[in-house]
Formats: C-alpha cells, structure tokens, sequence
C-alpha cells in the first residue's frame, strides 16, 4: 500500500504532502422507552436478530392487520436491555415498495406486540395492472419537476433520469396511488450534488410527491468560504457525513493515530471561517472530499476512489503543528500547518491527497524514478482540475498548487504549473536525471505538460492571473485545447494505459493514443497533447497524431470501439445502451454498453462481427462486467443477460450469463478461449431482458477479441 501526500518530506513510508420523510402525526402513538435503554449488541446477534425478526414478517403483517397482497420488510431491529424490541419495516404490495408504508413493531421480550407506530395507519388498495403506466411520460414529467425545484436555495442544473421503477403512493388520508418512481441526478448551482427520487402517478402522469436524498447544511470553511453541505441527520443533531458519497470527517485532536472522532452540529450550519472555531478546517476538507467525488462521477464518469460508490473518510487537526496532508490508501489526513495556523485543507490539496487514492486503484503508480513523478502530477492535475470545476469565488481557479495555504510564508504557492522551476526545485523539462528526483520535484514536467496542453505555451493572463509557459529544448510553440479535454485524456491514460513502472515515454504513448481514442487523430486535442509533450522534451515514440483517422487496433485487436469511448461506432443494436450516461460508471473512460436499468419490460442488445484468423494460435475474449439491481429476491432470476457467440452460419453459443442474482459493488473482468472459432467470423453479442418491475443494470465495458 503507498502512503503518499502533497509532498514536503517523507515521513517513514509517508510520502508527504509536498510541503515537503416526515411521519403522519395524527397516526403516530408514542412508545414509552424502557428506562434501562438500548443494548448494544455484537454484529452476529443483530444478524440473528434481523434474521429473526423476517422469518416473522408475514406472521407480524396478519397480526397488525394488513391486507393478503402487504408484505413486511424488516429494515432494523432495535433491542432494549429489558428484552424490548423496536423493529422497523417498510411495506410491499404486490411486489411493489409502499412509499409511506413503513412502521415500527415494539415487542416485549416475550414477543407480544404491544404498539404499533404508523406512518400512516391504512391498508393498501389498488385495482388494475401494477405495471400500467407510461414510464417515457413519467421520466419526462419527473426531470422537468427536478429543473423546478431548488437544492438549498439553488436551482438544479442538468437533472436525468437514471432509474425508474414501479411503486405505491400511500398518502396521508389513506389511499393509494400507482406511482412510477423515477430517481433523478443533477447538481445544484452551488455544486452540491441532487438525487430527487420524483413519484410520478403512472395513471395520470401527474407530479405526486418528490424527495431529495441529499440533505445540504451550510458551513463557512477557511478556503472554500461559504458553502452547502451534503449532511447526515441522526439522533436529534447533524453528522459531517455525506450520505449520497459517503465522504465523512473526523477530528483527530492533535492525535497522531485513531479515527478521530465523528463531526457532529446541533443546527446542521459548521464552521465559522476562523482557524478558532475547530470546524472549519473540517467544511474544507469535507466539501473537498465531496467537490473531488463529484468531479470524477459527474466529469470523468469514476464513481469515487475505488469506483464503487465508496466514500473516504477525511481527518483534519493531524498531529502538533503538522505542516502536511496524506493519503495512506484508506483515507485523506490533514494537519495544521505551523503553530496549527495553517490547516492544509485547500480544496486543490483535498483533491490531490483523494487522487491519490484513484492512481492506486488505477495504473497503481510507483513511488520512484518516472513513476513517482507522474503520481504526484496526476494528483496535481486532478487538484487543479477539480479546482476548476468547483470554481469557487473564495479560491479562483489557476494553474498553481496550495496556493492559499501560505506555505512558504511569504504568499508564493506550493508548485506552479507554468512553469514549474520557478519553485527552484521542480523541473520543467524531462531529461534522464528526472528519475532520480524527489517525485514531487520529477512531476514538474507533467504538471508543464499539462498546462501547455490546456492553455499552450508563452505569455498569457487567465482568472486574473499572469502567467508564461515556456518550451523545451527549441520546441515549437504549443497551442492549448481545454484544460477539461486535457484532463480526459489523462483519466483514460492513468485508468487505461499505464501500469505501476510506466515512465515518461509509456506516458507520450498513452496519452497520444488516449487522445486519438477520445477525439480523433486530427483533432486539436490530439494535437496539443502530442505538442505538449515535444515541449517538455519527451522522445517520440510511434504514437502520433498526423495521421488523420484513428489507426487500426494493434497487438492483434479484432473489435472496433470495444471500449465504446466513440459512441455506437462498430456496433449494432438496440438505441440507448452505449452512452455515457453518468448513472452507472464505465470501467474505463465515460462510454459504456448499458443494458436493461429500465424497470419495466424491455429487451435490448449490441453486437459486433470480427473474422478470426485461420493463422492464429489462440483467441481471447475479455470483457468487464458490472451487475447493479433493485431486485430483493435471492432466488429468483427475474431480469437476464447473456453474452452470446455465432459463428457465421452456425448456431450460437452462450458463453456467459448474468441475472439480478450476480448484483455486487464494482467491476469483474472476464475470458473467454475462442480459439475453436479461428478461420470464421463470429458475432459477438451481448443481450439482455427485464420483467415488469425493479430494475436491473448490466454494464459491460473495455470489450476486446485478441488474436
């Protein structure tokens, strides 16, 4: 496991930072707590007890009267020291979620029920099909309802549709409604991000209800200034939890070791600005954590550090006058800063230490030679473009690192992009000495590159600040194509291209062909970035630009476009399932193959024909593969997939199939021998059905047939 931060010193094998639903009152009957409280129990008994308590279920449903289609799920169970229980459950009819079904059972220890806590006290009832409905409508209806609404005083910007299933509306008089439920994302204009779950009658198509599932407080941070936070509601006060990312902060206290412990506010607004007031470094780092989050989801299409949908966790007040921050490949650590003045929570530092995290789960750079240079920079491209991305008026975007943390003590910034030498140590250039240096010394030419490729090379003034970019060695002058295409290009180069050894050489290659793969070999993009590489004095290597279109496949790639970054280019199928659709992450780039995640009856499919050579020896087929699902069910195979092969004038062969059963977190990657096909040209084809309800997602990406 690295260790590594913004980058002053090594501490040990610490790389351094560089510096060196609201309840229906009416029906609500209050339970007395028993006096001796909640009990506390081991994770295996309340495993038991969960257990437990649904193997009752559809007794505990007859006995508190609910009709013969409600079933009961068990969502907690809460134990008292007495014996009491406090179990929650939400409803089902037919099948479908009850939205305002849920209640609470209290149990004496012997197991009579003695109170029932209502949302709302009512049975369901529906008459006609539960899959009627226009879903189109219903998705339309909800994103134009998400564009009216407002997150923390903020209108929300770019909604989509990302899910949608069936539901019932239990309202507060006791009836029921038919409801398509569609989960909306966007971002609201102060970057806080909107996930608005809009209920949507499948009758009518009206607007019933909607729910944001991201709660913003407010905070004034040192850096960041005043800004909204995504928060966690619990126990009558307000937790420093995003719980949309998951990102939470803890404060150490000046500690060295442990967790720290968990931020907690009484009226959900933090900090006051001041290095005084102990929660105001922790706004930095928190809307740091969730700002970078964002910016890989929503800009490079990477559902956080392990794309998984993981948060991290952030602690702050690190250490006695600690003038650093890290990353050791679980969370971000910051300190104070000297005499604890100081704290390094700048959002550009947040984002650095956080992409760290995201090198070590991709090309899992070295700390050493050329490595350990491209690590740091690729920390310090993605602080700064997370910078950009935010654009804060409390921290202007630029192309400088840990700019307002005052490091040197004089106002100078921790590196400079432009020029990195002007921090007296970092190079601009690379050469073959570069190796040897300190990483954060070796970044200098990436950094550079990275500059001249967003911006291009001589003088210039951006954001108000004046900068000028010089060339290697006589190079050319370098035209810049957009620090976001740029940025791109360099996720795809770091996600797809590098391994943990790659040096400067493998970086020109990879960025070169990255850029070709995303924009086109004659595109200014491509341009800037083979120029950029010229002007720090990269060698070239057969990468190149010049050609005009995008060059065969090599090493013996037989599919076109197999990671999809070039749209439906290649395939042939059903309309909608390649996109870059940020609902469900790729496993490279932003395109991907997205089968099914309708929620309602659907087939769709992609296939591609290649002609295998007689003259192989071997044939390969990979491909990843990620399976999302809202289907409860651990036995039943409601919604499928397959991955098929035909050969011409033969019969297909199904190598691979999938159902809501292999729903899990991240990416598997699979082979398949199709050495028995060399000689004949197959279709390869990837397929996929959904049943009436409850969606289920098939991602498949980085798709390859070597031969």
């Amino acid at each position: 496991m690295k260790r590594t931060a913004l980058g002053l010193v090594a501490i040990g094998s610490i790389a351094a930072l560089g510096l060196g639903s609201s309840a229906d009152a009416a029906n609500i009957r209050s339970a007395t707590p028993a006096a001796n409280g909640v009990l506390a129990v081991a994770p295996a008994t309340y495993a038991g007890q969960m257990a437990s308590a649904a193997k009752a279920a559809d007794g505990t449903a007859k006995a508190i009267g609910l009709g013969p289609k409600e079933k009961l799920v068990v969502k907690s169970v809460m134990t008292d020291r007495d014996g009491t229980t406090h179990t929650r459950y939400d409803r089902t009819y037919g099948g479908l979620p009850v939205i305002g079904g849920d209640l609470i059972v209290r149990r004496e220890a012997a197991g009579r029920i003695v109170d029932t806590i209502w949302n709302v006290n009512a049975k369901v009832s529906l008459a006609g099909s539960l899959a009627a409905g226009d879903d189109a409508k219903a998705k339309a209806n909800a994103v134009k309802h998400a564009a009216g609404k407002k997150q923390n005083g903020h209108a929300i910007r770019g909604a989509k549709a990302t899910k949608t299933s069936k539901a019932v509306y239990l309202h507060e008089d006791g009836t029921s409604t038919l409801v398509t439920a569609v989960q909306t994302e966007g971002i609201a204009d102060d970057q806080t991000p909107s996930t608005l779950v809009v209920w949507v009658d499948s009758a009518s198509g009206n607007v019933v209800s909607s729910d944001q599932k991201v709660k913003a407080g407010s905070g004034k941070g040192i850096y960041v200034g005043n800004v909204s936070l995504s928060t966690t509601s619990s126990g009558g006060s307000y937790q420093l939890k995003n719980p949309s990312t998951g990102n939470y902060s803890t404060d150490l206290n000046q500690a060295t070791t442990g967790n720290g412990a968990q931020f907690t506010d009484a009226d959900d607004v933090w900090g006051t600005g001041t290095n005084s007031n102990r929660q105001s470094a922790a706004v930095d780092a928190q809307y740091g954590a969730d700002a970078t989050f964002g910016y890989y989801k929503n800009v490079l299409g990477r559902n956080g550090i392990w794309n998984n949908g993981s948060g991290a966790r952030s602690r702050v007040h690190y250490g006695n006058s600690y003038v650093n921050a890290f990353w050791d490949g679980t969370q971000m650590t910051y300190g104070d800063g000297s005499g604890n003045a100081s704290p390094l929570t700048e959002l550009d530092v947040a984002a650095h230490e956080m992409s760290h995290g995201v090198t070590e789960n991709t090309a899992n750079l070295n700390y050493s030679g050329d490595a350990g240079g491209l690590n740091e920079a690729t920390s310090d491209i993605f602080g700064t473009a997370v910078e950009w991305n935010a654009n804060l008026a409390s921290d202007t975007p630029d192309y400088y690192m840990g700019e307002l943390i005052n490091i040197n003590g004089n106002g100078t910034p921790l590196r400079y992009m432009d020029k990195p030498s002007r921090d007296g140590r970092s190079y601009d250039c690379w050469s073959t000495a570069v190796s040897s240096a300190d990483p954060h010394y070796s970044s200098g030419p990436l950094n550079h590159w990275y500059y001249l490729a967003s911006e291009g090379s001589g003088a210039k003034t951006i954001n108000g600040q004046s900068y000028n970019s010089p060339t290697c060695s006589g190079a050319a002058a370098v035209t810049g194509a957009g620090h976001t295409n740029i940025e791109k290009v360099w996720y795809r180069t770091l996600s797809t291209k590098l391994t943990s050894g790659s040096n400067y050489k493998s970086a020109r290659e990879g960025a070169i062909n990255s850029a070709i793969e995303l924009y086109g070999a004659s595109s200014a993009t491509c341009t800037a970035v083979e120029k950029a590489f010229d002007a720090i004095a990269v060698p070239k290597g057969t990468a190149t630009c010049s050609g005009g279109t995008t060059p065969p496949p090599t090493g013996g790639e037989l599919v076109t476009n197999g990671g999809f970054e070039s749209g439906t280019t290649g395939w042939t199928g059903t309309s909608g399932p390649i996109t870059n659709n940020s609902g469900q992450a790729a496993h490279g780039g932003t395109w991907k193959m997205w089968l099914g995640g309708n929620g309602k009856t659907t087939s769709e499919n992609e296939s591609q024909s290649v002609t295998i050579p007689s003259t192989s020896t071997a044939a390969t087929l990979t491909y990843w593969v990620h399976v999302d699902s809202a289907e409860t069910t651990t036995s039943s195979q409601y919604d499928k997939a397959t991955v098929t092969v035909t050969p011409s004038g033969g019969s297909a062969s199904t190598v691979a199939s999938y159902s809501n059963l292999n729903k899990a977190t991240g990416y598997k990657q699979v082979t398949v021998d199709l050495t028995a096909y060399k000689g004949k040209t197959i279709t390869l084809k990837f397929s996929a059905t959904e049943d009436s309800s409850l969606q289920t997602s098939f991602v498949f990406d980085d798709v390859s047939i070597k031969a």
